[in-house]
């Protein structure tokens, strides 16, 4: 459990730790099993944001730009990069050996920009529209934890890798699918309680519904079009789940 730790903080966070002393299957399981809890440090420095705004600290807007940045910042930019070079890979050819080397190169083309302007855009202007609710904050920090739980569905067994080496390679179909249902529906779990607190929300309780039908179609693409899942698309995961849920919730 210990190297379990250690690989997801070291992998998703910038939290300065040892390195694993043994990276397996099991390891690799946990460690995206544990995903969500990686976030709660970037959970309450947003909620910390969110709750400035509603204090007019920040104008609502700019605290969603910063907000986003801070998630970005903490996260080392994986899960963004991650989105940049999977639609630039999905955009480049529909060849999947020439996909896999345009995801490989690490280079943002003309459709990884459009893809980070939309996604961030849309994530800044939804933290921004939860300044106006009164768990805004609560709200925010669910949505990000929640969103990590795409780790444990895009590694469950069953989906495989794209290709032979890579972080990919390392963490595919290592979680058993009853625990990433179960890690899903506990995050779920958590927006839904956080959003229904003050009364009935259609579009709060319909939130982790279509943040799941956004996962499952961005997991379809990848193992149609590149054979499987890789790093990248597993950062494309996190942050399709992070602006579905932040869109509906706001």
């Amino acid at each position: 459990m210990a190297d379990s730790w250690r690989l997801a903080l070291s992998t998703l966070t910038r939290i300065p730790v040892r390195p694993p002393g043994t990276i397996d299957q099991s390891t690799a399981g946990r460690a995206m099993v544990l995903a969500p809890l990686t976030a709660l440090p970037s959970a309450g420095g947003v909620a910390l944001l969110v709750w400035l705004g509603q204090e007019g600290v920040l104008s609502p807007l700019a605290l969603g730009l910063v907000a986003v940045g801070l998630l970005a910042w903490l996260s080392r930019l994986l899960h963004l990069d991650g989105l940049s070079d999977t639609v630039d890979g999905l955009t480049a050819s529909t060849d999947r050996a020439r996909s896999l080397e345009v995801m490989r190169s690490g280079t943002a083309g003309p459709a990884g920009v459009v893809a980070l302007v939309v996604v961030i855009g849309l994530q800044a202007v939804s933290l921004a529209a939860l300044t106006t609710h009164d768990l805004g904050p609560l709200l925010a920090a669910a949505c990000v934890i929640a969103s990590r739980s795409a780790l444990a569905v895009a590694c469950a067994r069953g989906v495989p890798a794209a290709r032979p080496d890579g972080l990919g390679a390392t963490v595919s179909g290592t979680v058993h699918p009853l625990a990433a249902v179960a890690v899903f529906g506990a995050t779920a779990a958590l927006v839904w309680v956080t959003a229904l607190l003050p009364g009935f929300d259609l579009a709060a309780l319909l939130a982790p519904v279509l943040a799941a039908l956004a996962l499952a179609g961005v997991l379809v693409v990848a193992v149609r079009r590149l054979g499987g899942v890789t790093g990248d698309v597993l950062g494309a995961c996190v942050e399709v789940t992070l602006v579905v849920l932040l869109v509906a919730v706001a």
